[in-house]
């Protein structure tokens, strides 16, 4: 008998006893009761739980004579301390045409400091069983890294020569900006990226928020290292900054390792810089189409101004972002993924920053999907400010909210992120504890109030990013007002993404 026949024999027999044993049960299933007969199963998932109680130490300030100010968090319990320098200065400090000075300045840090090479750096950090890290954001740039107690004095002090006496030498930068152009140049590739660049932009106009946090291509490539050595003269310095300690440590011994590791940083004598503007009126169309032929989905982005950080409504605004697309349950994704299969995700976030805030909603879908995606975008921000929120749906968004900053601080790092952001943006730092109750206060009326305030339909700026002969006309038919423009022309460093000289670039 051949090896092939014998195998169909034994085939057939499984799938003959695989017969008997299914009868045999659904016999029994239609049949036994404690199958499930007369059972009810849930059709919902079961409602929140009571919100947890958070236990949190306020954090401790105190400030050294050169001006630096020492905020440490006392978390006993694991020899473990996360120390942040953070300066109160971030990609909004750019100067025109040189988007990305404090992205790049923040990233060299690390990249050679008081005699020691970049791979030094990271062998002394591993030394003491951690790793520097150092970025640049809006309104802040911190260096970070989180050792056992016993190592924390080593860290702060190499904690101090990175940030102090940086090299910035013209090898490691040219690196860096290379790597810089090419991250951006991957990033601008995708359709969201880029929709999500350019309604920035809407929002924002010419303000110290409008441009590329990351730089652009063309600003990248302009940087110099006398840029970047005047940015950090200007900027890092002891009056400018924040010390953050969170773990194994008591104010007293955070003000006797600061006072060694940066007591004798000198403030100078000239003052900072002046902080610009955020935002200014927009440039940008409200409705801009960007055509990146033959991109195979479409990026969405719905954008709308909105209050900064130290706002008395921004528990109502975070709440009110909750249910509008802050989680995978919230209205953006039910309506546009669960509902109708146009994307793998839609969501949106608050962005609250120092004199300005922004709502971002985004998602990717299919080419011809994309005039269906705008329309429901623009119809949940309407409906967020006039329709009142139910209760359950309410409770899920709260718990959810509450459930995520939870876990922000169950590490040491975590909680000195939280710390750092009060700090930055002169919310009293008792807040970090509060954040459970300010949630649970917010009430539907307050959220369409908010709403109804904060996200009417004119002031929202729309861009899609993708092939738009499969979605141009469609949308130009409903909304008149579009403009389009090409990708390949697009000129991201100016406010109104349109260059001011040579040919037309709208069709």
């Amino acid at each position: 008998m051949s090896r092939t026949m014998t195998s169909h024999r034994m085939n057939a027999l499984r799938l003959a006893v695989f017969a008997v044993v299914m009868l045999a049960a659904g016999g029994a299933l239609a049949t036994s009761p404690a199958a499930g007969a007369g059972q009810d199963f849930p059709t919902a998932p079961p409602a929140p739980g009571p919100a947890p109680k958070l236990s949190v130490p306020t954090p401790f300030a105190q400030t050294l004579p050169n001006g630096l100010q020492v905020i440490s968090v006392l978390r006993s319990g694991l020899p473990l301390v996360t120390a942040q320098l953070v300066l109160r200065s971030g990609g909004e400090m750019d100067p025109p045409q040189l988007a990305g000075l404090a992205y790049l300045t923040a990233n060299l840090l690390t990249k050679g400091a008081a005699g020691k090479t970049a791979p030094q750096i990271a062998a002394a950090a591993e030394t003491l069983g951690g790793s520097l890290t150092a970025a640049a954001g809006w309104d802040e740039s911190a260096v970070g890294i989180t050792v056992t107690t016993p190592k924390l004095a080593q860290a702060l002090g190499l904690l101090a020569e990175v940030v102090r006496q940086p090299d910035f030498s013209v090898d490691e930068l040219k690196r860096a900006q290379a790597q810089a152009v090419d991250d951006l140049r991957l990033m601008l590739s995708r359709p969201t990226a880029l929709a999500s660049l350019a309604a920035s932009r809407g929002v924002f106009g010419d303000g110290a928020y409008g441009h590329s946090r990351s730089g652009t291509p063309s600003s990248i490539a302009r940087i110099s290292r006398a840029d970047v050595q005047q940015l950090h003269a200007q900027l890092y310095r002891p009056d400018n900054a924040i010390l953050i300690l969170t773990g194994d440590i008591t104010p007293a011994q955070a003000q006797q390792l600061a006072q060694a590791s940066f007591g004798d940083w000198q403030k100078p004598s000239t003052p900072l810089p002046r902080r610009p503007v955020g935002a200014t009126a927009s440039r940008a169309p409200a409705l801009l189409l960007i055509d990146q032929h033959g991109a195979g989905q479409a990026g969405v982005v719905a954008a709308h101004a909105a209050p900064p950080r130290n706002s008395a409504d921004y528990y109502v605004g975070s709440v009110a972002n909750g249910v509008l697309g802050g989680s995978y349950s919230a209205r953006l994704n039910e309506e546009i993924r669960i509902k109708r299969g146009l994307s793998y995700g839609a969501n949106s976030r608050l962005q609250s920053l120092g004199d300005a805030g922004m709502w971002l909603a985004s998602a990717q879908t299919k080419n011809p999907s994309a005039p269906q995606v705008v329309d429901l975008m623009l119809g949940q921000f309407k409906r967020l400010g006039s329709t009142k929120v139910d209760a359950q749906e309410l409770a899920a968004r709260k718990a959810t909210l509450i459930g995520g900053y939870g876990r922000s601080l169950e590490t040491t790092a975590g909680l000195a992120q939280q710390v750092g952001e009060l700090a930055v943006y002169g919310v009293k730092l008792d807040e970090i504890g509060k954040y459970i109750a300010q949630v649970q206060a917010v009430t539907p009326k307050q959220i369409e109030a908010y709403a109804h305030k904060h996200l009417d339909a004119d002031g929202s700026k729309v861009v899609v990013v993708g092939d738009a002969a499969q979605f141009g006309d469609a949308i130009r038919k409903a909304h008149p007002q579009a403009v389009l423009l090409e990708s390949t022309a697009l000129d991201l460093d100016s406010p109104s993404l349109q260059p001011t000289t040579g040919a037309s670039t709208t069709r």
